[in-house]
Parts: C-alpha cells; sequence; structure tokens
C-alpha cells in the first residue's frame, strides 16, 4: 500500500526480513565560495569580538579617568583645607583659645601657645593625610593591572596572564613589583616603578 505521498510502506507481514541499509554516499566537499564565506563569517565574528572588547576597555578607561578626575578634586579641596587651618586658623581661632588659656586658666603664654600650636598642627596633619588618600586614586590603577595583564607597560612581566583566573589586583597588592636582586623595579628613565 502507499500513502498520499506516493512512499511505499515496510513489509508488516510474513516474509523476507530487509538486510542493513547502505550508508547513503558521504556528502560532497564544500565549493570554494562557501568555504570563503565561512572564513569570513569567522572574522567577522573575531572583529566583532576585538570590538566588544576594545568598548569594554574603553569604558574602564573612561571610568578610571573619572574618578581619578574626582580624586584629584577632592585633594585639591582638601590641601585647601589644611592650608585654611595651617594658617587662619592659627591666625585667627588660636589667638582667641591662647587669650582664655592666659587669662581665664592663668596659664603661661608660652604654654598656652604651645598647646594651640600642636591643636592646629593636628588638624594640619589629618587634613593633609587625607588629601593623600584621594591622592591614590589619581594614579589609574584599574587601566594600569588591565593594561599589564595585556603585556603591555614595565608592569607585564609581574601580572598572571590574560587567560589565568589570578586576580591581577590582589598579585600586585600582595607582591610588590621586585627585581631578582629584591630591588625595586625601575622604568627606562631609572625611576621606580609603582605598582597599580
Amino acid at each position: 500500500m502507499s500513502d498520499a505521498g506516493g512512499e511505499r510502506e515496510p513489509p508488516t507481514g510474513p516474509g523476507p526480513i530487509p538486510g542493513p541499509v547502505p550508508d547513503p554516499a558521504p556528502a560532497p566537499p564544500p565549493d570554494l565560495g562557501e568555504s570563503l564565506r565561512d572564513v569570513a563569517a569567522a572574522g567577522r565574528a573575531g572583529l566583532g569580538a576585538a570590538g566588544d572588547a576594545a568598548k569594554a576597555f574603553r569604558t574602564l578607561l573612561s571610568a578610571d579617568i573619572s574618578l581619578a578626575r574626582s580624586a584629584f578634586g577632592r585633594t585639591l579641596a582638601l590641601t585647601g583645607v589644611a592650608i585654611a587651618f595651617g594658617a587662619s586658623a592659627w591666625l585667627l581661632l588660636m589667638a582667641a583659645l591662647i587669650v582664655f588659656l592666659s587669662r581665664t586658666l592663668a596659664w603661661p603664654w608660652t604654654v598656652s601657645l604651645l598647646v594651640t600650636a600642636l591643636l592646629s598642627l593636628a588638624i594640619t596633619v589629618f587634613a593633609g593625610w587625607q588629601s593623600m588618600r584621594y591622592f591614590e586614586h589619581t594614579r589609574l590603577q584599574a587601566t594600569r593591572r588591565q593594561l599589564a595583564r595585556l603585556g603591555i607597560g614595565e608592569l607585564a612581566d609581574f601580572t598572571p596572564e590574560p587567560g589565568s583566573p589570578a586576580s591581577t589586583r590582589e598579585v600586585t597588592e600582595n607582591a610588590p613589583p621586585v627585581t631578582r636582586d629584591g630591588e625595586p623595579v625601575k622604568g627606562e628613565q631609572g625611576i621606580d616603578v609603582t605598582p597599580p
């Protein structure tokens, strides 16, 4: 019997059992045009991946520069605070405190001057320390770590390979780059290379 498509149905009753079906002939190799299209598609995919990596790196660099710009502004502001407390506080607030200590508590003028100078110095040191802490963000640390991991820059020999699961940040923070002699790494100009 045959179905609507005109194909034969396999026999279902008694009779000879059909033998193994021979393998169909192997497919002919693709022609040259198809191979070239496959190579071009693979090239486009690779170029697309490189473009995506470049966009991600550009985003990282933009964020790093934005962080550095913000940190630089804070550094300048806190440096201004340190200067203001180092100078104007000495002239205005500390003069009033000296008068209070010498007249109300009957301290000698020298002790009053020393106490107020130490207080002003403590505020100046604190503001200076905070400005140096924010100044660390201007070093583009994340960008330098990624460039070193890609093999670019003076720190490339001291960071993990690009495919390694190790964190570049942990490696550079826990083991700063040093030469075999234990000396700090120096750049082309002979200046110590700071780790990212």
